[in-house]
């Protein structure tokens, strides 16, 4: 049942009021109060629950008129409409109270269908205007709503066909850590502040919006050229405006050039502008150009692409051996994915894994790349080759949105493999996200059997705390640690310290990345015992990879 409205009759005359109110009960809640003062301290008690106020003009304390005045000067009293209730020959006093803001009047003595009539439709006025506004503009920033600000763009483009505009969108780098840090409401200030910013910047020549979250637009005519510094320095005046620290933005420009784009379509080519130089240092602004459009076409394509490559098989692991130093023997494999597209080619996981990452379709890739691993560990078993493991990698969002325990074991069940044989690559910055979660799932891994592989330690900023936490069996060094060069005393001291540190804990260590002799030989000088990398094998496929398993078995007899 839909509540009643609410509606607050003021009248000093008992009898007045009565009567008001038998004829307004039957269809609203009804709030009483007999003069100006006492309706003013209702309102303000909770104004946002009265829908509609019907006003005497003669009263005491506080007239009709110092009421509506009041009223009309206070933002959030205003919106409420008021009726004045007038004598019959009372054309002045209706002058004069409209004068003040009522919105509508009625003439005593009162008559009960006027008066329900005339309620009715100012309350409905009032609530299509409050519909209407909220359509149109954000009730945070009093910019207008991404739909209305499309709206207006559209307008000003088919009025003014021969100008030149730009479409200017911004974002906020990390704004939900500003939230998490400080409070919604710094959040909150944060966004009024940039909003500001925005009218004070496009006031007379241009329309700015506020979108979800932390997106804004603008549209400007352009008349200038963009320079880093216009963009810093606004970046330094919403910081200093908002009493917030550090906080960077980044900016993207469309330039409208095909107008027959939508305009929605091309606030989202300046955001993917922004969102194109976030994590570069000093760079503050880029432009939509043909290079990141032909860049967003191509990554398009692959989305388009990737559930048929799956489907189709096109996605193949290619394995890269593992070697002892001491001997060069052959230990194990990594299991790396290539898409052999049929028109492209074969393309390297650079071009398509980060894409994926970001879209979670890397959780079906992942899971397609351990099945083909398990079958040609299986493969391998009835073949009667060297029990070699294969590393696969296991993504944040494979631990995080699958039940990764449940999955794995239903491949070690189908193809009758024991969990040792398939280890698990996590990278280290994975372990930094939620902790917790992933010591207690690596945990219950080891437990079943799995060998689990720290991969990339050193390319994050937590690695040797995180080391002490996470229970693994082996520790795989980042290949920038192994392939900087000049290879400096203080470099070779931090790998040695941190084989050292490993040996400590029980850890065995893989160097990957090698792709010198020189590299070799210093990481067999500071007793790395395992290394992979080009110097020693690229990435090859299976059959490939199986010929080189039956010739070492051969070199061995």
């Amino acid at each position: 049942m839909t509540a009643k409205r609410r509606v607050l009759v003021v009248e000093d005359n008992a009898l007045n009021r009565g009567l008001l109110c038998a004829i307004l009960t039957p269809h609203y809640e009804v709030v009483e109060a007999e003069n100006g003062l006492e309706a003013l301290n209702r309102l303000r008690q909770d104004a946002g629950s009265f829908s509609l106020v019907l006003l005497d003009i003669v009263m005491p304390v506080m007239d009709g008129y110092e009421f509506l005045r009041v009223v009309r000067d206070d933002p959030e009293l205003s919106p409420i409409p008021v009726i004045v209730t007038t004598q019959n020959d009372g054309e002045s006093e209706e002058v004069e109270a409209l004068s003040c803001g009522a919105a509508d009047f009625v003439a005593k003595p009162y008559k009960t269908q006027i008066i329900l009539h005339r309620v009715a439709n100012i309350i409905h006025l009032r609530e299509t205007a409050a519909l209407v506004n909220e359509f149109q503009y954000d009730r945070l920033t009093g910019l207008y709503s991404k739909a209305f600000f499309c709206r207006q763009v559209k307008e000003l483009l088919l009025q003014n066909p021969d100008r030149k505009y730009d479409i200017i969108c911004s974002d906020i780098v990390n704004f939900k850590l500003v939230n998490d840090i400080f409070g919604a409401s710094a959040g909150d200030r944060l966004l009024k502040t940039i909003g500001q910013n925005y009218m004070d910047n496009t006031r007379d020549r241009g329309i700015c919006g506020h979108f979800l979250a932390d997106r804004f637009a603008c549209i400007i005519e352009h008349n200038w050229e963009y320079t880093e510094d216009m963009f810093q320095e606004a970046c330094a005046r919403i910081n200093a405006q908002s009493q917030t620290r550090n906080i960077v933005m980044k900016w993207g420009v469309y330039r409208v050039e095909d107008r027959d784009v939508p305009v929605e379509q091309m606030c989202d080519r300046a955001i993917l502008a922004a969102r194109s130089i976030k994590g570069q240092y000093k760079k503050y602004f880029a432009y939509y150009d043909d290079v990141l459009r032909s860049k967003l076409l191509q990554e398009q394509k692959i989305v388009d692409s990737m559930e048929s490559a799956l489907a189709d098989g096109e996605f193949e692991i290619y394995l890269q051996p593992k070697y002892r130093i001491r001997d060069r023997r052959m230990v194990g494999a990594e299991a790396l994915v290539r898409w052999n597209h049929p028109e492209w080619g074969l393309q390297s996981p650079a071009v398509f894994i980060p894409l994926f990452e970001r879209n979670g379709f890397i959780t079906r890739l992942d899971q397609s790349v351990w099945d083909q691993a398990c079958a040609v560990l299986q493969d391998w078993k009835k073949q009667g080759l060297p029990d070699l493991p294969i590393s696969v990698n296991v993504s944040r969002a494979d631990i995080y949105h699958m039940d990764l325990t449940d999955t794995l074991s239903g491949l070690m069940r189908r193809y009758g493999l024991n969990p040792s044989s398939l280890h698990l690559e996590i990278t280290e910055s994975a372990y930094t996200e939620n902790p917790q979660q992933i010591i207690d799932t690596v945990s219950h891994l080891r437990e079943l059997g799995y060998i689990v592989e720290m991969d990339d330690f050193g390319s994050g900023y937590s690695s040797l705390h995180m080391l002490c936490k996470m229970p693994v069996d082996i520790l795989k060094l980042d290949m920038k640690f192994i392939q900087s060069e000049p290879a400096t005393l203080v470099n070779q001291e931090i790998m040695r310290f941190i084989i050292n540190l490993a040996h400590l804990m029980s850890l065995d260590v893989v160097a990957e990345g090698v792709e010198t002799a020189e590299q070799l030989d210093r990481l067999r000088e500071i007793g790395c015992e395992y290394v992979q990398g080009y110097y020693l094998a690229k990435p090859m496929p299976v059959k490939e990879f199986e010929q080189l398993i039956k010739k070492e078995s051969c070199d061995m007899r």
